[in-house]
Protein backbone atom coordinates (compact mmCIF):
# COMPACT_ATOMS: atom_id res chain seq x y z
CA UNK A 1 0.00 0.00 0.00
CA UNK A 2 1.34 3.46 -1.26
CA UNK A 3 1.98 5.86 1.57
CA UNK A 4 0.52 9.35 1.07
CA UNK A 5 3.40 11.76 -0.16
CA UNK A 6 4.45 14.12 2.53
CA UNK A 7 2.86 18.16 1.97
CA UNK A 8 5.49 20.12 0.72
CA UNK A 9 6.62 22.81 3.09
CA UNK A 10 5.41 26.42 2.27
CA UNK A 11 8.62 28.74 0.93
CA UNK A 12 8.53 31.74 2.92
CA UNK A 13 10.24 35.28 2.14
CA UNK A 14 13.86 35.55 1.62
CA UNK A 15 16.06 37.76 3.81
CA UNK A 16 15.53 40.39 0.66
CA UNK A 17 11.65 39.90 1.14
CA UNK A 18 12.18 39.71 5.15
CA UNK A 19 13.68 43.02 5.51
CA UNK A 20 11.43 44.84 2.85
CA UNK A 21 8.15 43.91 4.78
CA UNK A 22 10.16 44.79 8.46
CA UNK A 23 11.13 48.09 7.10
CA UNK A 24 7.24 48.65 5.40
CA UNK A 25 6.25 47.79 8.74
CA UNK A 26 8.48 49.85 11.01
CA UNK A 27 7.85 53.85 12.55
CA UNK A 28 9.33 56.28 11.76
CA UNK A 29 13.13 57.40 9.91
CA UNK A 30 13.31 53.64 9.18
CA UNK A 31 9.68 52.99 7.53
CA UNK A 32 9.99 56.61 5.75
CA UNK A 33 13.40 55.09 4.29
CA UNK A 34 11.65 52.08 2.98
CA UNK A 35 8.51 53.66 1.98
CA UNK A 36 10.25 55.75 -0.37
CA UNK A 37 12.63 53.33 -2.03
CA UNK A 38 10.02 51.22 -2.77
CA UNK A 39 8.25 54.40 -4.22
CA UNK A 40 11.59 55.08 -6.33
CA UNK A 41 10.97 51.33 -7.70
CA UNK A 42 7.45 51.41 -8.65
CA UNK A 43 8.27 54.81 -10.18
CA UNK A 44 10.99 53.09 -12.60
CA UNK A 45 8.29 50.25 -13.41
CA UNK A 46 5.53 52.56 -13.47
CA UNK A 47 7.71 54.88 -16.14
CA UNK A 48 8.92 51.25 -17.91
CA UNK A 49 4.85 50.64 -18.86
CA UNK A 50 4.18 54.20 -19.59
CA UNK A 51 7.02 54.17 -22.67
CA UNK A 52 5.86 50.95 -23.62
CA UNK A 53 2.23 51.84 -24.29
CA UNK A 54 2.90 55.49 -24.92
CA UNK A 55 2.17 55.12 -29.17
CA UNK A 56 -1.56 54.62 -28.08
CA UNK A 57 -1.58 58.02 -26.65
CA UNK A 58 0.63 60.20 -29.12
CA UNK A 59 -0.99 63.35 -28.28
CA UNK A 60 0.37 62.91 -24.44
CA UNK A 61 3.62 65.20 -23.92
CA UNK A 62 6.51 64.16 -22.06
CA UNK A 63 5.30 65.96 -18.63
CA UNK A 64 2.05 64.86 -19.05
CA UNK A 65 3.34 61.03 -19.28
CA UNK A 66 5.58 61.36 -16.27
CA UNK A 67 2.95 62.64 -14.13
CA UNK A 68 0.65 59.82 -14.72
CA UNK A 69 3.83 57.90 -13.89
CA UNK A 70 3.89 59.37 -10.73
CA UNK A 71 0.13 58.73 -10.07
CA UNK A 72 0.65 55.07 -10.74
CA UNK A 73 3.50 54.77 -8.45
CA UNK A 74 1.12 57.02 -5.52
CA UNK A 75 -1.09 54.81 -6.08
CA UNK A 76 0.53 51.23 -6.33
CA UNK A 77 2.21 52.26 -2.87
CA UNK A 78 -0.94 52.78 -1.22
CA UNK A 79 -2.06 49.29 -2.71
CA UNK A 80 0.91 47.49 -1.60
CA UNK A 81 0.94 49.09 2.25
CA UNK A 82 -2.87 47.95 2.15
CA UNK A 83 -1.73 44.75 1.02
CA UNK A 84 1.38 43.87 2.76
CA UNK A 85 -0.19 40.79 4.90
CA UNK A 86 -1.11 39.48 1.95
CA UNK A 87 2.30 38.77 0.49
CA UNK A 88 3.30 34.98 0.35
CA UNK A 89 6.75 35.15 -0.43
CA UNK A 90 6.06 33.03 -3.49
CA UNK A 91 8.14 35.50 -5.41
CA UNK A 92 10.42 37.98 -4.60
CA UNK A 93 8.75 41.14 -2.79
CA UNK A 94 10.23 43.56 -5.29
CA UNK A 95 8.50 41.52 -8.37
CA UNK A 96 5.22 41.07 -6.50
CA UNK A 97 5.85 45.08 -5.98
CA UNK A 98 6.49 45.68 -9.70
CA UNK A 99 3.15 44.40 -10.87
CA UNK A 100 1.35 46.77 -8.81
CA UNK A 101 2.98 49.75 -10.30
CA UNK A 102 2.41 48.08 -13.87
CA UNK A 103 -1.65 47.34 -13.15
CA UNK A 104 -1.98 51.17 -11.71
CA UNK A 105 0.13 52.67 -15.40
CA UNK A 106 -1.82 50.70 -17.55
CA UNK A 107 -5.52 51.28 -15.84
CA UNK A 108 -4.33 54.95 -15.84
CA UNK A 109 -3.43 54.69 -19.71
CA UNK A 110 -6.65 53.17 -20.44
CA UNK A 111 -8.34 55.75 -18.57
CA UNK A 112 -6.72 58.66 -20.22
CA UNK A 113 -7.15 57.67 -23.71
CA UNK A 114 -10.84 57.15 -22.99
CA UNK A 115 -11.13 61.05 -20.98
CA UNK A 116 -13.59 63.55 -22.62
CA UNK A 117 -15.23 60.54 -24.54
CA UNK A 118 -18.46 59.45 -24.57
CA UNK A 119 -19.06 56.05 -23.23
CA UNK A 120 -21.33 54.16 -25.86
CA UNK A 121 -24.01 51.98 -23.97
CA UNK A 122 -25.67 51.27 -26.97
CA UNK A 123 -24.66 48.55 -29.53
CA UNK A 124 -23.28 50.64 -32.41
CA UNK A 125 -22.79 47.77 -34.90
CA UNK A 126 -25.14 44.52 -33.76
CA UNK A 127 -23.09 42.90 -36.95
CA UNK A 128 -19.84 42.17 -34.94
CA UNK A 129 -21.19 39.70 -33.50
CA UNK A 130 -21.91 37.73 -36.48
CA UNK A 131 -18.31 37.04 -37.51
CA UNK A 132 -16.44 37.39 -40.62
CA UNK A 133 -17.71 36.59 -44.07
CA UNK A 134 -18.98 32.87 -44.83
CA UNK A 135 -20.59 30.76 -46.78
CA UNK A 136 -24.56 32.15 -47.94
CA UNK A 137 -25.83 29.18 -45.93
CA UNK A 138 -23.56 29.91 -42.80
CA UNK A 139 -24.24 33.62 -43.33
CA UNK A 140 -28.18 33.02 -42.84
CA UNK A 141 -27.78 31.14 -39.84
CA UNK A 142 -25.24 33.70 -38.42
CA UNK A 143 -28.17 35.93 -39.53
CA UNK A 144 -30.84 34.30 -37.19
CA UNK A 145 -28.43 33.52 -34.47
CA UNK A 146 -27.92 37.47 -34.25
CA UNK A 147 -30.93 38.23 -34.53
CA UNK A 148 -31.85 35.81 -31.53
CA UNK A 149 -28.60 37.37 -29.47
CA UNK A 150 -30.20 40.84 -30.15
CA UNK A 151 -33.60 40.02 -28.72
CA UNK A 152 -32.51 37.88 -26.41
CA UNK A 153 -30.13 41.09 -24.94
CA UNK A 154 -33.25 43.14 -24.82
CA UNK A 155 -35.92 40.89 -23.32
CA UNK A 156 -34.15 38.60 -20.89
CA UNK A 157 -31.31 40.86 -19.62
CA UNK A 158 -32.05 43.78 -17.17
CA UNK A 159 -31.31 47.45 -18.01
CA UNK A 160 -28.29 47.50 -16.10
CA UNK A 161 -26.72 43.86 -17.19
CA UNK A 162 -27.58 45.37 -21.38
CA UNK A 163 -25.48 48.78 -20.68
CA UNK A 164 -22.65 46.60 -19.35
CA UNK A 165 -22.77 43.77 -21.78
CA UNK A 166 -23.08 46.33 -24.60
CA UNK A 167 -20.49 48.17 -23.65
CA UNK A 168 -17.87 45.99 -22.77
CA UNK A 169 -18.67 42.88 -25.43
CA UNK A 170 -20.14 45.47 -28.15
CA UNK A 171 -18.40 49.04 -28.10
CA UNK A 172 -15.21 48.12 -26.94
CA UNK A 173 -15.03 50.30 -23.38
CA UNK A 174 -12.16 48.91 -21.56
CA UNK A 175 -13.45 47.57 -18.03
CA UNK A 176 -11.71 49.65 -15.42
CA UNK A 177 -12.61 53.01 -17.72
CA UNK A 178 -16.29 51.41 -17.45
CA UNK A 179 -15.93 50.95 -13.75
CA UNK A 180 -14.94 54.23 -13.01
CA UNK A 181 -17.97 55.98 -14.90
CA UNK A 182 -20.16 53.86 -13.15
CA UNK A 183 -18.62 54.05 -9.60
CA UNK A 184 -18.65 50.20 -9.23
CA UNK A 185 -15.94 47.96 -9.12
CA UNK A 186 -13.78 45.90 -11.95
CA UNK A 187 -15.07 42.47 -9.86
CA UNK A 188 -18.77 43.24 -9.88
CA UNK A 189 -18.95 44.66 -13.57
CA UNK A 190 -17.28 40.62 -14.51
CA UNK A 191 -19.52 39.15 -12.12
CA UNK A 192 -22.58 41.17 -14.45
CA UNK A 193 -21.05 39.98 -17.89
CA UNK A 194 -20.66 36.57 -16.64
CA UNK A 195 -24.23 36.44 -15.53
CA UNK A 196 -26.12 38.60 -18.55
CA UNK A 197 -24.06 35.58 -20.72
CA UNK A 198 -25.16 32.83 -18.80
CA UNK A 199 -28.89 34.30 -19.20
CA UNK A 200 -28.14 34.47 -22.97
CA UNK A 201 -27.46 30.90 -23.23
CA UNK A 202 -29.94 29.32 -21.41
CA UNK A 203 -32.69 31.41 -23.45
CA UNK A 204 -30.69 30.50 -27.15
CA UNK A 205 -30.33 26.62 -25.59
CA UNK A 206 -34.04 27.00 -24.88
CA UNK A 207 -34.59 27.84 -28.20
CA UNK A 208 -32.37 25.81 -29.71
CA UNK A 209 -29.73 27.32 -30.87
CA UNK A 210 -26.28 27.25 -29.65
CA UNK A 211 -22.39 28.67 -30.51
CA UNK A 212 -19.94 27.51 -32.69
CA UNK A 213 -17.80 29.57 -31.08
CA UNK A 214 -17.48 32.01 -28.24
CA UNK A 215 -19.69 34.79 -29.50
CA UNK A 216 -19.79 36.97 -26.90
CA UNK A 217 -17.07 37.78 -25.13
CA UNK A 218 -16.54 40.36 -21.93
CA UNK A 219 -13.38 42.98 -22.51
CA UNK A 220 -10.87 43.23 -20.09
Amino acid sequence: MSQPSEARPTRGPDAESRAWLAGLRADGARGEDARHRLHDLLLRAARFEIGRRRGSLPHLRGGDLDDLAHQSADDALLAILAKLDGYRGESRFTTWAYKFALLEAAVKLRRRAWQGREVPLEPEHWAVLAGPEASPAASAESRDLLAAIAAAIETELSAHQREVLVAITLNGVPIDVLAERLNTTRGALYKTVHDARGKLRAHLADAGLRFENETIEAGA
